[in-house]
């Protein structure tokens, strides 16, 4: 698979998530990094924005709760290239009904090859690396390939021969079924 290039630029676009039980840290986190957030475009989910708005003072887009389409809303701008950073403090401990999506972004982040991360020391180590205030040239995989095909199939007419699945042999439960009944059934008991 050929590789392509993102840039992504001495302005970073962060995301910033939070899950209930981490809210507290990420605002800690967040008070510490204030002079350094400032410089970036900010983005985060629901009530997390909210609080953090209020806190550094400055705009940031805020997208819906996590577990109505926030997570989602997030990835989907990871894949078009409009966030290329993510800070995501999640509870491992803590199970939540959205799990899934918050599995589908960490995914499209992998995918996308962008810095992710989920606890406060991952965050201080990326916050405070040189490439932060620098521009970067992160390394795409070239999924073309995987486009292509994905064309070629949907554009496939569609053979049913070629999509034959096997099924159970039923024969004997469908012998047994008409044997009873062929028999004369009796009742007992009335």
């Amino acid at each position: 698979m050929t590789k392509a290039n993102a840039v992504i630029g001495e302005q970073k676009k962060i995301a910033l998530i939070a899950h209930d039980n981490k809210k507290g840290d990420l605002l800690d986190w967040v008070k510490f990094n204030k002079g350094t957030l400032h410089k970036h475009e900010l983005f985060a989910t629901g009530t997390t924005g909210e609080i953090l708005a209020k806190e550094l003072g400055c705009h940031i887009t805020i997208f819906e709760s996590g577990p109505l389409g926030g997570d989602q809303q997030i990835g989907s701008r990871i894949a078009e290239g409009c966030i290329d950073f993510l800070i995501f403090f999640w509870d491992p401990l803590e199970p939540l009904p959205h799990d899934p999506d918050i599995k589908a972004l960490l995914r499209v982040a992998a995918v996308w090859n962008i810095p992710v991360a989920c606890n406060r020391t991952s965050a201080d180590f990326m916050i405070s690396s040189p490439l932060m205030n620098a521009q970067y040239c992160r390394t795409l995989p070239n999924y073309e390939t995987y486009r292509q095909r994905f064309r070629e199939r949907q554009n496939h007419d569609f053979q049913p021969h070629q999509y034959r699945r096997t099924l159970p042999n039923y024969e004997t439960y469908r012998q047994r079924f008409r044997e009873r009944q062929n028999h004369d059934f009796q009742p007992q008991g009335i």
